[in-house]
């Protein structure tokens, strides 16, 4: 089962601000962390490069717009040196660091921070959630995808192809990137409903143990989904409503559409929380009902052999003494045995048919 429980806290009593220090296994698994940058120059976005952590550009009021992006989650010292040049508050450090924050916004005199969860499916169709970091400055946005996942593909596509021309302002570019990290989670939720109605067929015709263990994976992972996804809703929302200076009028028109999508995400996964909901009771009445049929088909069964085993035991008694008025004359008979068996048929037979008539099976 996916481990979608993933949050790192410091030792109770530890100073706010204080950046731990990578495990050995978060280090091997995720390994060194990799500083993009790409700048805006002559109204055109250039191509991001590979730089490193000591080339991070000072951020400043009057200057290019810079987008530094950081793929893999950070050591504590490289972290500090990031939020030195470009302004990053220490609890936004922390809260980089420690993963599996809720979504959230939080601003910092003219700087914001904005902290979402991002949803993904592996090739195996296992659910894992990322959290992606992103802070605005004065000239300068940085986005940290702590994990493996790189959410802005598509994203650095559309720069390259087009320029970045309507993207030339802070407000702009992060506009866009909560508008890729929000559509993101649409592939998951598509996923997510071409199961529930596999698993709706698999239901009605022929559930099984797995079934329900399946099933309760799913419900977990809707529970996780709404976790993360609703938050996000307020985050936007936010956005819009209390950072409006940060913002210029017509990058809120555009925000207003990234919040849409989010009432869309919320709205799929609060049906398809319904919809897993509605399958278990639908399981667990066709398991009842399966259950029912089985017991009546033995229920029948047993009752078709209870005048036989009466027939049976009557004529096993043995009773074939010639003195005794109450001898059983049947044990003499020359056909005796075949009468037993006929008898023992037609009641069988009768019942059956009696059965069939009453509508019992």
């Amino acid at each position: 089962m996916t481990r979608l429980f993933k949050k790192h806290y410091h030792p109770a009593g530890t100073a706010p601000g204080t950046l731990r220090e990578l495990t050995l296994e978060q280090a091997g698994l995720l390994g060194p962390a990799t500083f993009y940058l790409a700048r805006r120059e002559a109204g055109r976005w250039g191509a991001m490069q590979e730089i490193p952590v000591t080339e991070i550009p000072e951020a400043a009021a009057e200057g290019p717009l810079c987008w530094l992006h950081v793929q893999g989650l950070p050591k504590a010292e490289e972290l500090e040196l990031l939020g030195e040049r470009v302004g990053l508050h220490p609890l936004a450090q922390e809260d980089i660091l420690n993963g599996g924050q809720r979504p959230k916004v939080e601003r910092f005199d003219d700087a914001l921070v904005v902290i979402l969860g991002i949803p993904e499916l592996d090739e195996e169709g296992d659910l894992h959630l990322y959290q992606l970091s992103l802070f605005m400055g004065a000239s300068i946005v940085v986005s940290v995808m702590g994990e493996t996942l790189d959410p802005f593909v598509v994203f650095r596509r559309r720069l390259k192809e087009s320029g970045g021309r309507a993207l030339g302002e802070p407000d702009d570019l992060l506009y866009g990137m909560l508008d890729a990290a929000v559509d993101h989670a649409f592939p998951v939720l598509d996923s997510v409903g071409e199961r529930i109605e596999e698993m709706e067929v698999e239901i009605l015709n022929h559930p099984d143990s797995s079934t329900l263990e399946r099933l309760h994976g799913l419900k977990r992972e809707l529970i996780m989904l709404r976790r993360y996804l609703w938050p996000t809703r307020e985050v936007i929302n936010q956005l819009l409503r209390d950072h409006d200076d940060l913002f210029t009028p017509d990058t809120r028109l555009w925000m207003r559409d990234v919040y849409d999508h989010t009432v869309q995400v919320i709205d799929l996964v609060e049906s398809y929380r319904d919809m897993t909901a509605s399958l278990l009771d639908v399981y667990l009445s066709s398991m009842s009902h399966r259950l029912n049929e089985s017991m009546r088909t033995l229920t029948i069964i047993a009752t078709v052999f209870m005048p036989l085993t009466f027939i049976v035991g009557v004529y096993g008694m043995n009773f074939e003494n010639p003195v005794s008025p109450f001898a059983m004359p049947e044990l003499g008979w020359y056909w005796g045995y075949p009468m037993v068996w006929g008898v023992m048929l037609a009641v069988a037979v009768g019942m059956v048919v009696w059965f069939k008539r009453k509508r019992w099976f």
